[in-house]
């Protein structure tokens, strides 16, 4: 999803809870994972890897000069010959230290062995990042997250759109906080020249 598509989606959900609720989130993962430069560590499960989360995190960090938020994506199924930001297995999540941030996407109940992991990590100073569905499925992950955003299942939205939401707010320079709603005009103004500006050259 590009920054029109983006903006777009945003002018639709305005007056909802999400364009502020998955700022705030992305502005909380940017501010942990830029000032300590430990690293951005990214986990699904086993039904749900989150390859596009990746790629789209990967692409906002090379336009917003902020490599810091390109993420090692951990698979339960690490290929072989993969680069290393992509071939990472489950213990990486428990070896994970302080200064690391680690991001849990579960669109359900992740399994026992994640949840024992992710502890280990937080327990060892990671901070802990959990996005995915609400309810009773995902309270054991979001009791061990440092911030935590829920996705109804029956909501407007779903996952996947949070997600192009939460990566495209990470990459943003500076993450204002949502204006009032009457400041609209401001608003297409900072994106006309966002969007009118050449973007940085890809790596």
């Amino acid at each position: 999803m590009d920054a029109v598509r983006v903006a777009l989606l945003r002018d639709v959900l305005d007056g909802t809870e999400w364009p502020g609720a998955t700022r705030r989130f992305a502005g909380a993962l940017r501010a942990s994972v830029l000032p300590h430069g430990g690293g951005l560590l990214l986990v699904g499960t086993p039904e749900y890897e989150p390859w596009h989360l990746a790629a789209h995190l990967t692409d906002e960090a090379a336009w917003s000069g902020t490599p810091e938020l390109t993420p090692t994506l951990i698979s339960y199924r690490p290929r072989p010959g993969a680069p290393a930001h992509l071939s990472a297995g489950l213990g990486r999540v428990e070896a994970a230290r302080r200064g690391e941030t680690l991001l849990v996407v579960a669109p359900g109940a992740p399994a026992p062995e994640l949840l024992s992991r992710v502890h280990d990590a937080r327990r060892a100073g990671a901070t802990v990042f959990a996005l995915g569905a609400d309810g009773a499925a995902a309270d054991e992950l979001g009791a061990l997250a440092h911030e935590a955003l829920a996705v109804p299942r029956a909501g407007d939205l779903d996952l996947d759109t949070v997600q192009h939401l939460v990566s495209a707010a990470a990459g943003e320079n500076g993450l204002p906080a949502p204006r009032p709603r009457h400041r609209l005009r401001d608003r297409l103004s900072r994106l006309a020249d966002h969007l009118t500006s050449p973007p940085p050259p890809r790596w």
